[in-house]
């Protein structure tokens, strides 16, 4: 028999196991330091990643010329550096249409903090005689527009917009947060600064209805722009991020659409701009999809089943109804069809699931003393 020969010594996992360390490397590096640039955007995807986001949208039909415009922009801000600031600052942006009744509530809040934020108020009707020096001299004054809202029509998206480009006046507004002249906090300042500063997410309600109070609501004369498996419902009550709220102001394609053909009594429709045009907005461009949490941080019940919330009285408040609302870690979505199909998903910060809602609304200005007396207890409650 023929000797056996000797194998040389095996080196295979001597290489293999440098390599797998440079790849590990290489992936943590990417994570650290989100990749910015067309190759290693295809490699890598993560938050900070706005390039490979956008090549994941890819049209369904070729865009009209309106529409590779729009496209242009809202790509050119989503690429821009975050904005940052040394003291980065809230706006609280009320839309009312005269006093607001809470002011002495807001003030307990937001006494302590006054690096932090910013203060916005759009009286549609008559400008509110302030009771508290956090408001005073922050309402929006213009001689050439109409300041006038009504409820459903495009004049309530128009304030919305309005609000949003005075704030961003500031560079230290770093998120955006509409509220109207009932609502209140649910926690205490430090608690919602965090949340939403650090949260990098824009709070927008997003669902598809395909019931009457949804795409019911459609008209054709959107096409070719918005498309209705495009055309989305949700709340007003938005909370959004500088970027976001950039990509708002430079829009006119889809707020066009919907100031023509979105409006109470039109064709035999109740189409509500307010309701429908931030949603749609969001979701037919996709913008930042990631970025975008489909669900509001106010809470309202609509559990009465009317054309407004349930307006909370002064007997109605009680520890129990405060703690009741807070503890909410879930969104829910009903559609408006027979079927009445109903969606959940849980509110997530970072991957935690946390409370859903920050602000709570409608409340009665009768509430007023019952919230100022049970303020320090039910907002410091998690």
């Amino acid at each position: 028999m023929s000797e056996s020969r000797q194998r040389p010594p095996f080196k295979g996992p001597r290489w293999i196991i440098t390599l797998v360390a440079l790849v590990t490397l290489v992936v943590i590096t990417a994570l650290i330091y989100p990749p910015r640039n067309s190759v290693t955007c295809y490699m890598f995807s993560g938050p900070g990643c706005q390039l490979y986001q956008q090549f994941l949208f890819v049209p369904s039909r070729e865009l009209t010329d309106t529409e590779a415009a729009a496209q242009v922009v809202t790509n050119e801000i989503m690429n821009l550096p975050e904005s940052k600031t040394a003291n980065p600052k809230i706006a609280f942006m009320f839309l009312t249409p005269g006093a607001l009744p809470f002011e002495p509530l807001w003030e307990m809040f937001l006494r302590g903090h006054e690096n932090k934020f910013s203060i916005y108020v759009h009286a549609s009707k008559k400008s509110p005689a302030h009771t508290s020096n956090y408001f005073v001299g922050r309402d929006i004054h213009s001689h050439k527009v109409d300041l006038s809202v009504a409820w459903g029509q495009i004049s309530m998206v128009d304030a919305e917009r309005r609000l949003l480009a005075h704030a961003l006046i500031d560079p230290d507004n770093q998120h955006f947060v509409l509220l109207s002249d009932s609502c209140v906090p649910l926690f205490d300042f430090n608690y919602i600064y965090n949340h939403l500063i650090y949260a990098n997410l824009s709070f927008i309600d997003c669902f598809e209805d395909p019931g009457p109070h949804g795409n019911g609501r459609y008209s054709q004369h959107m096409l070719p722009e918005v498309e209705k498996k495009d055309f989305r419902k949700g709340s007003q009550w938005f909370s959004m991020k500088r970027r976001h709220a950039i990509v708002v102001m430079a829009d006119s394609l889809y707020y066009t659409k919907f100031k023509l053909y979105c409006r109470p009594k039109m064709e035999g429709r109740n189409c509500y701009a307010d309701e429908h045009y931030f949603p749609t907005l969001f979701n037919v461009s996709m913008i930042d999809p990631i970025g975008i949490a489909n669900w509001s941080v106010t809470h309202v019940d609509w559990s009465e089943g009317k054309w407004h919330p349930r307006l909370y009285n002064a007997r109605d408040i009680t520890p129990y109804l405060l703690r009741k609302i807070k503890s909410i870690q879930l969104a829910y979505h009903v559609t408006s069809d027979l079927k009445k199909v109903t969606t959940v998903r849980p509110c997530l910060w970072k991957g935690e699931q946390r409370p859903c809602y920050l602000f709570a609304r409608k409340f009665n200005p009768e509430t007023l003393d019952r919230l100022m007396y049970l303020f320090p207890n039910y907002t410091s409650l998690v």
